[in-house]
């Protein structure tokens, strides 16, 4: 049947299950929401590092964007399938694995990781108005582009699927006739030639593509659980990979195509307005406001995993908008304090926490999905989700605990950032690999241990429901 449902445009839950009577939209919504989400500056300046830092050909930079992003991608859908199936947010889910309060210590990271994300989009944005128009100060641009996001984020998600999916028509176009005033303008004659291969810059290339997409792991399923049941996991998996996929390759390419036919030593965005002539100004506006859209998702699942944190304490305190709108105010008001006092190099040290904090969720992702596909099967009792006790699943998991630990160990030798390099990753030249470590010993090893320990995931043979005190 048709889905004739009309939500209202103000989303009145947060962390709550989603019953099916406020069910609705189209499966078709979750390619359009990454898609378009993905066609945003920062993949662009992420996507330049290829020949840039790592010295790839271009070539070789594109091979490397689609194994990774390929890898990558394949983790993240198969979150955004759980969505439809469980109706509540991702970081609730994950007491279903670790217990009520195991589970903390995977929300409170995330929570960190998205504030990361948001923070360092307000100074990109802050920076871009600055560039398109240079009378508004850096400092204006930041508060004016967290208030944009912010606005997004309070009235939630059916906003936030309007706007990416007008977002795939504009931008996409947008980036398509970018690519066509590039390669038909004044080339540099070494555009096709300067960079090539070397085996440690395209590992670390694939590694970029692969780990942008698991860091949307924590909340992609968030943008898929209002759908109806009945849209099946396959559906669901393959609009979002393809969404997903696609929209980050063409902004990866796109970021290496400016560095290499903008002059050397140019900042990526600088490229954009330089090598897209006429074009410029336009590209620049149509970025900025893909920044303050696509961050709206980071503020929206920060809110969510304070949330579900404060939540674990009151497990009879579901919250509804009026939770959402104090909170998102509240870190708007704090991230925008944070931003402008360290706007300089605001987005550099970010990276860097973010990669950091990739290595403590990748161990995360390996032992959602191994619980959610093969031990679980999709089926959970949500009434003991939503337990200060956590019911069948209590308040530690220590199988899950203990196989989460062991995988963040594993990946330290693997490991190449600017804090720290593992004698792994400088054998192979600065490759980081620590994710790789991490989902093929975690993923297993918890396997092993659930199946074997009495304490390890326990099974339910209740349906997943509603829980009936909700």
């Amino acid at each position: 049947m048709p889905d004739t449902h009309v939500a209202p445009m103000l989303e009145k839950h947060t962390i709550g299950f989603v019953p099916e009577s406020d069910r609705h939209g189209k499966v078709r919504d979750l390619f359009t929401l990454w898609f378009g989400g993905n066609l945003a500056p920062l993949p662009i300046v992420t996507g330049a590092l290829g020949p840039s830092l790592f010295g790839l050909s271009l070539w070789w930079s594109l091979v490397a964007f689609v194994v990774g992003h390929l890898a990558g991608g394949a983790l993240m859908a198969l979150h955004s399938a759980q969505g439809p199936q469980m109706g509540i947010p991702q970081m609730i889910q994950s007491r279903g694995q670790f217990g009520t309060f195991g589970a903390l210590i995977i929300v409170v990271i995330a929570a960190v990781m998205y504030l990361g994300f948001f923070s360092s989009n307000i100074v990109l944005a802050g920076q871009s108005m600055h560039g398109i128009v240079n009378g508004i100060p850096v400092d204006v641009g930041i508060v004016a582009g967290a208030l944009g996001s912010a606005v997004i984020c309070i009235v939630g998600y059916r906003l936030i699927h309007i706007l990416n999916r007008i977002g795939t028509w504009v931008l996409g176009i947008g980036i398509l006739v970018g690519f066509f005033a590039i390669l038909t303008g004044d080339l540099p004659s070494d555009f096709l030639t300067r960079g090539d291969f070397n085996f440690a810059g395209w590992l670390a290339t694939v590694s970029l593509g692969a780990l942008w997409q698991i860091a949307f792991a924590p909340y992609v399923s968030d943008y898929s659980r209002y759908l109806p049941k009945d849209v099946g996991v396959p559906s669901t998996f393959w609009a979002t990979y393809l969404g997903c996929t696609l929209g980050s390759f063409l902004a990866f390419a796109f970021g290496a195509v400016v560095t290499l036919a903008a002059p050397i030593g140019m900042g990526t965005m600088d490229g954009v307005k330089a090598t897209t002539g006429s074009l410029g100004s336009i590209m620049l506006v149509l970025f900025l406001l893909s920044v303050i859209s696509h961050n709206a998702l980071n503020l929206y699942g920060a809110v969510l995993a304070i949330i579900t944190s404060v939540q674990t304490f009151r497990a009879r305190w579901i919250p509804t908008a009026h939770a959402r709108i104090i909170l998102s105010t509240i870190i708007l008001v704090a991230a925008s304090v944070v931003a402008i006092a360290l706007s300089a190099d605001f987005v550099a040290h970010f990276v860097d926490l973010v990669v950091v904090l990739l290595v403590v969720l990748v161990p995360w992702t390996a032992i959602n999905l191994i619980d959610f596909y093969i031990i679980h099967k999709g089926v959970y009792d949500l009434e003991s989700i939503f337990r200060f006790d956590g019911g069948v699943y209590g308040r530690f998991n220590w199988t899950a605990i203990t196989a989460y630990l062991l995988g963040i160990v594993v990946q330290i030798p693997f490991m190449a950032t600017s804090l720290y390099t593992g004698p792994v990753s400088a054998f192979l030249g600065g490759a980081d690999l620590s994710w790789v470590a991490g989902l093929v010993v975690t993923g297993p090893l918890y396997l092993l241990l659930a199946r074997r320990g009495s304490t390890g995931a326990k099974s339910t043979s209740a349906a997943t429901r509603e829980p009936a005190r909700l």
